[in-house]
């Protein structure tokens, strides 16, 4: 794999494993990259806490051991400690998938006013960019602020996690505004986790998981390029950078 790595997508899935005697979630973690090349590999696998910092911390720092390098934009659900990571790890900024904000953003909404509310969020996903996009979620938040207050204050503090990828490349906009790349793959891990049910240990996820991503990656190395070279090139600082094959 030549290149660097501009964007990263994490996403967890959540599987039951037996520990200690009892049944707990425990959550499956995926990073799915795109080179400069324009192509997607999954890069890392991994279980554990995805709420703790020096979880996140851990699980970048290895990809950054196998040589990741010249990632900007890491696109995440909101994991807490994981936009403090990306920062340290690869001094990247934190995308918040747009998708569930808004799935969240709406639970503050009662159903029947939610056709309503969705109509006003998108237009801040509609503008033409970052400047304008913070203004019109700072107008629609300020118009939403008396009848949902708690909306208002959550559209305040993410702002400008939601609205990251504006950042980068227009032509690039659909795909790293959220995790929506990753769902097949999570949908893949559940479908597979549902019929075995409760997994004996930590080991046996990741070696379904692990199978599973080696397959995903065989699909995607004789695809069409996921973008295309031309419009990566301005995000690249070394064109020459291999990256280590993926170890679940």
């Amino acid at each position: 794999m030549r290149g660097a790595w501009p964007y990263l997508w994490i996403d967890a899935t959540y599987v039951k494993v037996r520990e200690a005697g009892r049944i707990v979630s425990v959550a499956v973690i995926v990073a799915v990259g795109v080179n400069t090349d324009g192509r997607r590999e999954v890069l890392g696998v991994a279980t554990g806490a995805s709420e703790a910092e020096v979880f996140w911390k851990s699980f970048l720092r290895s990809l950054a051991d196998r040589g990741l390098r010249g990632v900007k934009l890491v696109v995440a659900d909101d994991h807490k400690g994981l936009r403090a990571a990306a920062a340290k790890v690869f001094s990247a900024t934190h995308q918040r998938c747009r998708v569930h904000w808004m799935l969240n953003a709406l639970a503050h909404v009662a159903p029947k006013q939610r056709p309503a509310v969705v109509a006003m969020l998108k237009t801040i996903f509609a503008q033409d960019g970052a400047a304008a996009a913070r203004e019109q979620c700072a107008t629609v938040a300020d118009t939403l602020r008396e009848r949902y207050p708690k909306l208002a204050g959550r559209m305040d503090e993410a702002r400008e996690d939601v609205l990251a990828y504006m950042a980068f490349p227009r032509e690039h906009w659909p795909q790293i505004a959220s995790t929506n790349p990753l769902e097949r793959l999570n949908g893949e891990i559940k479908r597979r986790s549902d019929v075995i049910g409760i997994f004996p240990n930590d080991q046996a996820v990741l070696r379904l998981v692990g199978a599973l991503m080696v397959e995903q990656n065989d699909v995607w190395a004789v695809s069409r390029r996921y973008m295309s070279v031309e419009s990566l090139v301005a995000l690249s600082d070394d064109p020459v950078l291999r990256l280590s094959a993926v170890a679940a």
